[in-house]
């Protein structure tokens, strides 16, 4: 099951469950879609995989499945690709 991770890794902008501007890679790094653009290119700094659309757990299920509250952030922040 995906965290849902809240925040973006390399600006730390805040990415609540139903986000539609959260992106993530197959190991559930967490950025916002305009560093994913700007800034990564659609890239992982990470991994090197492709960041794709998170996709949004339904309100209802948030309470028996509720999103993470570990903060993830890169304190250098992510360079430009």
């Amino acid at each position: 099951m995906l965290e849902l991770r809240p925040n973006c890794e390399c600006c730390d902008r805040g990415l609540p469950p139903d986000a539609p501007n959260a992106m993530i890679c197959t190991f559930e790094c967490t950025f916002c879609a305009e560093c994913a653009d700007s800034r990564l290119h659609s890239v992982c700094p990470n991994c090197g995989g492709n960041l794709v659309a998170r996709p949004i757990r339904p309100a209802v299920l948030l309470a028996k499945y509720p999103a993470s509250m570990q903060r993830v952030l890169k304190p250098e922040g992510c360079l430009t690709a």
